[in-house]
């Protein structure tokens, strides 16, 4: 095209005034392939920073309505990596070997909608491990740790459905209290199959979910009385300090008041010793 607009390289690189027209057009057609080439490698640098974006630790794909799917599955992980792409809606963590969820670990992934965590060795979940996924998390994994416990600080208000189970979950008064505070789905409660309890006495089946037998028992019972025994014994603890403040100020009393006395039976004896003196001065 350009050679035939051209006809000659010395027409192109020294024009006539017929030709101008034509050497324009020409010199134009050459900028327009300069361009197109410039916008081709903007695009693909563009494409590669998107595709290097991924954690160091994980594999990143793109969903096809958008977002990322990252799979940090079995990579020995001990804490949840810190440069995940906030545009993730799928993170996979699960066959790691984290212990505890601090605070704000997913706080920059606020498209997230499916976590997890199963298949760790969880303990410990900090409160405010999941801010910020409360408007968006849809499915939480944390089955198969070594969760005892559940905290409604923790969770943060999720209304997830969540995955509980093979988790060592004592049931106690503290989890029977938490529980009904929990605002994740009824379903994933199922999930809380007691491994221990206490006290143990009261008659809790293992292998049971508990929330099937919450509601019939009264784990907090045992506290209760040893609440109130404490109370009671705070509140003997107190009077016997009354007692005491009010004897030792009595007694106080009745000891200044011994010396009063004493002092004014003392008083008659100091007057009348003028009297005696001037006595004795008229015999002389």
């Amino acid at each position: 095209m350009v050679q035939g607009l051209c006809p000659s390289r010395r027409v192109c690189l020294y024009p006539t005034m017929p030709l101008l027209a034509e050497w324009l057009l020409c010199h134009s057609l050459v900028a327009c392939l300069l361009l197109h080439s410039l916008a081709l490698s903007a695009t693909t640098a563009g494409l590669h920073g998107a595709n290097t974006g991924c954690s160091e630790s994980c594999y990143c794909s793109e969903m096809a309505d958008g977002g990322r799917v990252v799979r940090c599955s079995n990579m020995h992980l001990a804490e949840v990596p810190h440069d995940l792409p906030n545009d993730t809606r799928r993170l996979y963590l699960d066959g790691n070997l984290l212990t505890t969820i601090p605070a704000d670990a997913f706080a920059g992934l606020p498209l997230l909608n499916e976590l997890d965590l199963s298949h760790n060795e969880l303990t410990q979940m900090e409160p405010g491990a999941f801010r910020g996924l409360v408007p968006s998390l849809r499915s939480l994994d944390l089955s198969s740790n070594r969760l005892t416990t559940l905290e409604p600080e923790v969770l943060g208000g999720l209304r997830a459905q969540a995955n509980l189970t093979h988790n060592p979950w004592h049931c106690d008064c503290r989890l029977q209290v938490a529980m009904p505070r929990l605002d994740l789905e009824p379903v994933s409660l199922a999930g809380v199959v007691c491994h221990t309890s206490e006290p143990k006495n009261v008659g809790v089946d293992t292998g049971v979910p508990f929330v099937m037998v919450a509601a019939d028992l009264d784990l907090c019972a045992g506290l209760k009385r040893t609440t109130d025994v404490a109370m009671l014994v705070t509140m003997f603890g107190w009077f016997a300090m009354v007692i005491s403040y009010l004897v030792c100020y009595v007694r106080h009393n009745q000891e200044d008041a011994r010396r009063h006395l004493e002092y004014l039976k003392s008083l008659p004896s100091i007057l009348d010793r003028p009297e005696e003196s001037s006595k004795l001065s008229t015999v002389v």
